[in-house]
């Protein structure tokens, strides 16, 4: 049997580039230990994203006429480079009458929604080439909404992908909620999946627990309902967040004054507790086993913690940020690189 592999992305806004980087690395080294033609999304078994993890997701498991992964990574690399401008920019006019987003949410959802469409078009959740989960939160039913590609097949489990990424990147202070309608009819209010599993890391581990990859890839090679013994996890954050609240600052910084570090922080601390939570899982298997979790995650170092700044000095700060974790950790990332191609079929 082969191990399930599953890749697992965080939430960031324009901070995907340092994960695109990242896995730009891990795709290269796959064209040249496997096949020239490698593409990511031929070596793993399930993806997992939220808000801009999602996006990415989306992308690698878009499929070409034959039902594989159509895109290299470099295209979502593409996207935030030479699109990334438009869909977080805030005009002046809007700066000087909704200032910081207080009003009003911060970035209008038109550019997005238009990059999304052009991008995606109207391929379904169920035309992705392998399971996926991306997580969304219902605002109405106030449940988490989450929406994988293999359960798809089913018209009131089946979506448009681009208002699935319109969903998951619906970030409270930053885009506006979204109204989804599925291919049943069904209406869902979803705000960003960040909110409850920005690192959905240990969703896709639930979530392939109770897969049938065995079934659903049409290859005995994988287990059915795999357990942790079974997996190869790889999560990437979006950098670590090094902003400081001091105490004295915050003691009467009222209502007002949280909204910013109450998100900030809840985001942070939910990727930090996943990784924790999943370092003790994997730490009680054997010594073989244990090393199958990577958390891949920067520093920031120069590069803005904020999910918005789109100016090219931060872009290049983003991009330097991920080229520099490569340098320091390329014998961790060509170990991943020897089990996707050890355990792909």
């Amino acid at each position: 049997m082969k191990k399930t592999t599953l890749l697992s992305l965080d939430g960031g806004g324009i901070r995907g580039i340092i994960t695109c980087i990242i896995l730009r690395y891990i795709e290269e080294q796959l064209q040249i230990h496997d096949k020239p033609s490698a593409k990511l999304g031929d070596y793993f078994d399930l993806v997992a994203g939220s808000s801009t993890g999602a996006l990415i997701a989306a992308i690698i498991l878009c499929p070409d006429e034959h039902r594989k992964a159509k895109y290299s990574i470099q295209k979502g690399l593409e996207l935030y480079s030479e699109k990334g401008g438009d869909i977080f920019q805030v005009s002046f006019w809007e700066k000087l009458i909704n200032p910081f987003g207080l009003l009003n949410e911060k970035i209008s959802q038109e550019a997005l929604e238009k990059n999304l469409n052009e991008f995606f078009g109207n391929l379904e959740l169920k035309g992705l080439i392998k399971p996926c989960l991306i997580t969304s939160y219902d605002i109405e039913n106030r449940r988490a909404k989450l929406f994988n590609s293999w359960k798809a097949n089913l018209i009131t489990d089946n979506f448009y992908v681009k208002d699935v990424c319109r969903a998951t990147s619906a970030a409270p202070t930053y885009f506006t909620p979204v109204q989804i309608k599925s291919m049943y009819g069904q209406v869902f209010s979803l705000i960003d999946g960040g909110m409850f599993a920005n690192n959905p890391a240990l969703c896709a581990y639930a979530e392939a627990r109770k897969t049938p990859f065995a079934v659903v890839l049409k290859n005995h090679q994988k287990a059915n309902y795999p357990t942790v013994n079974d997996m190869i996890i790889i999560s990437i954050g979006t950098g670590i967040e090094s902003k400081r609240y001091s105490f004295k600052k915050m003691e009467k910084a009222g209502k007002l004054g949280w909204v910013t570090p109450i998100i900030d922080i809840l985001m942070s601390a939910n990727a930090e507790t996943v990784d924790y939570q999943l370092c003790q899982m994997f730490n009680t298997l054997g010594s073989r086993n244990q090393k199958n979790y990577y958390r891949l995650n920067p520093s920031l170092k120069n590069a803005s913690p904020a999910m918005d700044n789109v100016r090219r000095s931060n872009i290049e700060n983003l991009v330097q940020a991920g080229l520099g974790y490569i340098d320091d950790n390329r014998d961790v990332l060509n170990q991943i690189v020897q089990k996707l191609i050890k355990n792909k079929i």
